[in-house]
């Protein structure tokens, strides 16, 4: 699972094939297909991640420069883009918003390790905050939830059943990415 070379765990090109398939394609949340596609490139992400955690683990990469790949693939993933299609436009920031909480959870593990706690507990700290309004909060609680996965702790489908959509369930579903990807961290293919 380790990479050869720093730099190559996440390119710009990469996200960019991304977003020109998704630009290509006629989006429609309803559709499977659609769904597949934005899953694929949240998964693919996620993958990236979790090589960049595992590379850490082992010794290829030591703090810095782990924190240095994660942080490189913030700025690729939030480089401001534009789309003719509102629709699509708001599926990609969606994506992004799932992304943004497994990107700080990977710089939060590295730097500090995984917090005390469990998932369902930082979860459910989430959710509370988001319905106080306090939204850093509820992003915090969500990062220190996915510390837990990236150190082997399960995040429950069952958790989301009951929260309400919004911000805490958009992370939370990246969270659900990164757990698939620590598991089985295998190439999203681009086709």
């Amino acid at each position: 699972m380790s990479n050869d070379q720093a730099g190559e765990y996440y390119t710009a090109e990469r996200w960019q094939n991304w977003l020109r398939r998704l630009r290509d394609a006629d989006l429609d949340p309803e559709e499977e297909e659609s769904v597949r596609l934005l899953w694929n490139l949240q998964d693919d992400t996620a993958i990236a991640v979790a090589k960049i955690l595992a590379d850490f683990e082992d010794g290829p990469l030591d703090e810095e420069a782990a924190l240095t790949e994660l942080v490189d693939m913030h700025e690729i993933v939030f480089t401001e883009e534009a789309f003719d299609d509102e629709a699509t436009a708001m599926l990609v920031e969606g994506a992004q918003r799932s992304l943004e909480c497994v990107l700080y959870a990977a710089q939060e593990f590295v730097a500090e390790g995984p917090a005390e706690g469990t998932v369902p507990e930082y979860i459910e700290a989430a959710a509370g905050a988001e319905a106080d309004d306090d939204l850093d909060a509820a992003l915090g609680y969500c990062v220190q939830a996915g510390t837990l996965v990236i150190d082997d702790q399960t995040l429950d489908h069952d958790l989301t059943e009951n929260l309400e959509f919004g911000l805490v369930t958009e992370w939370v579903n990246g969270l659900d990415s990164l757990q698939r990807a620590m598991s089985e961290p295998e190439f999203v293919e681009e086709e």
